[in-house]
C-alpha cells in the first residue's frame, strides 16, 4: 500500500482487542553470496498474520518475520493509484488497452468525468480493508507481492451497488 494522508485511527478507537489483526513484518535474511529477488521485493512488507506469503519461500530461504503493531500498521499504512489508472487506462477513450473495463463501468453509469472520484474512493476503500485484513494474496513474483481488495461502489445507472476486484 502507498502512501494517503486519511488518519484511521479514530475509526478503530472503540474496536475491542479481538477484531484487531495480527500482524508481522517480512525480514529478509540473506545467507552467502546471492540473493533471491522474490525474497528481496517482500523485505519490509506488512501482512497480516492470517494473510502472508508463505513462509520459507524456497529452500534456501532464511527469511523471518516480526511482529507489527496493529496500531503501527493503522497509522502508517496508505493506498495510492496512479491517476492514469482511470484516466486513460480504466475508460480507454482511445480504444488503446482493449480491456472492456471501460464497457463495465460505462453499463454501471460511471464515466471518465469519475475518474477522480473512483479514485479517491477506490483508494479510501482499499485502505481500510487492507488495515482490516480483508484482502487476499494473488501473485508473488520479482515485482512484490500482488494482493486482491474488493471494493463496492453504487451504480449510477440504477439503485444497487456493484463490487470488484482490484489488485494492489
Amino acid at each position: 500500500m502507498s502512501t494517503n494522508s486519511y488518519n484511521y485511527s479514530n475509526k478503530f478507537r472503540n474496536m475491542s482487542p479481538e477484531n484487531f489483526k495480527v500482524w508481522i513484518a517480512w525480514k529478509h535474511i540473506a545467507m552467502g553470496k546471492t540473493h533471491c529477488p522474490t525474497c528481496l521485493r517482500l523485505d519490509k512488507c506488512w501482512f497480516s498474520k492470517t494473510a502472508m506469503p508463505d513462509l520459507p519461500q524456497h529452500k534456501y530461504c532464511h527469511c523471518t518475520t516480526t511482529p507489527k503493531s496493529c496500531l503501527t500498521v493503522q497509522k502508517h499504512a496508505t493506498a495510492n493509484s496512479e491517476y492514469s489508472k482511470y484516466d486513460p487506462y480504466l475508460f480507454d477513450p482511445k480504444n488503446e488497452y482493449k480491456h472492456g473495463k471501460d464497457k463495465l463501468f460505462n453499463l454501471w453509469g460511471y464515466t471518465i468525468e469519475d475518474s477522480h472520484w473512483l479514485k479517491s474512493e477506490i483508494e479510501q476503500q482499499a485502505l481500510e480493508k487492507y488495515v482490516a485484513g480483508q484482502y487476499t494474496l494473488n501473485k508473488l513474483n520479482s515485482n512484490g507481492q500482488r494482493i486482491n481488495i474488493i471494493i463496492r461502489i453504487p451504480r449510477k445507472d440504477k439503485s444497487g451497488d456493484i463490487t470488484f476486484t482490484t489488485g494492489w
